[in-house]
């Protein structure tokens, strides 16, 4: 049912040679068809304090192209949990893929305007609990101190697949808690390289919060690479969706426009830069998030050639 641990594989590229580097993905994306990737891992542990507090739904936060949304639909329906999810903006019909996949899952959808979402998250998750009965509430992007706990387990599957500590992490970010994962599980060990899907650097104390939350103490060994966004969160221009393309090609991996596809455009640059040691090891954290491309393709017109099916 659950692809645990995920593998983790050796990427060969003209450029890693070049560099002397060995860098491997860790291929979260193969935990699960449906909630793959970090989503997995953040879930876990919140669904586990769920069962014990007998709790029957699961109340979520997401856009209508949310990883987490879709994650989250398919969690409550594998464990037995009734699942609502809170949209940001209006309904459109007919509902794009990530949003027909929550529903064919049996989430049930409350629309609500982009203000009110940004303001008054708590105010609508207590409205809804008064109307729908408790709920066990998980916030958006699924990130608190549980996911921290879960996305930490990282590390040690990586350090008993490869026999050792690896000198460099690489991790996409979008609210915080896979990167608060991996800087927690390394407790100070070899350096977090966080490559953010959003513009501009709050993130950083998103991150540190989490951190401190779950440890109580704070790590300098990480380090925000805010220069691959292009542009923002659902940003792109025509060099990303080639790099993407090719990156299939050649390599034969998946990855979406959103989170990894900009991730692994990074880590390729910055290598290319220098900004990696010769004769070093780098593990790049696929998150998941392929179901994506669909929707991303809906929108934009067939761009990625990368759909496996």
């Amino acid at each position: 049912m659950l692809n645990k641990p995920s593998p983790i594989q050796l990427i060969e590229d003209e450029l890693l040679t070049k560099r002397s580097i060995r860098l491997f993905v860790k291929r979260d994306d193969l935990i699960h068809p449906q909630i793959s990737g970090n989503k997995w891992r953040k879930l876990k542990y919140n669904l586990q304090v769920a069962k014990q507090q007998q709790q029957q739904r699961l109340l979520t936060f997401g856009g209508a192209y949310s990883n987490h949304i879709a994650a989250t639909a398919a969690a409550g329906n594998m464990f037995g949990f009734e699942t609502i999810g809170v949209i940001r903006g209006e309904l459109v019909k007919p509902l794009n893929p990530t949003l027909n996949l929550a529903q064919q899952q049996g989430m049930k959808f409350v629309f609500v305007g982009r203000k009110e979402y940004r303001e008054e998250k708590a105010e609508i998750a207590a409205r809804l609990q008064d109307e729908l009965g408790s709920c066990y509430v998980i916030p958006e992007g699924g990130s608190n101190t549980l996911a921290v706990k879960g996305c930490a387990e990282i590390v040690a599957e990586v350090q008993e697949q490869l026999d050792n500590v690896p000198d460099y992490f690489c991790v996409s970010s979008g609210t915080g808690g896979t990167a608060a994962g991996l800087v927690v599980g390394l407790a100070g060990v070899s350096l977090v390289k966080v490559f953010p899907a959003l513009k501009g650097n709050f993130i950083l104390d998103e991150i540190h919060s989490l951190i401190w939350e779950f440890v109580g103490e704070s790590y300098d060994n990480w380090q925000l690479i805010s220069d691959y966004n292009f542009g923002g969160y659902t940003k792109w221009n025509q060099e990303l969706i080639d790099f993407i393309n090719d990156f299939y090609k050649k390599i034969r991996l998946q990855i979406d426009p959103i989170y990894t596809g900009k991730l692994f455009y990074g880590v390729w640059n910055e290598i290319e830069k220098g900004n990696f040691k010769e004769n070093s090891t780098i593990v790049v954290i696929h998150t998941g998030g392929l179901q994506g491309i669909l929707g991303f393709n809906q929108r934009f017109g067939d761009l990625l050639k990368n759909v496996e099916t």
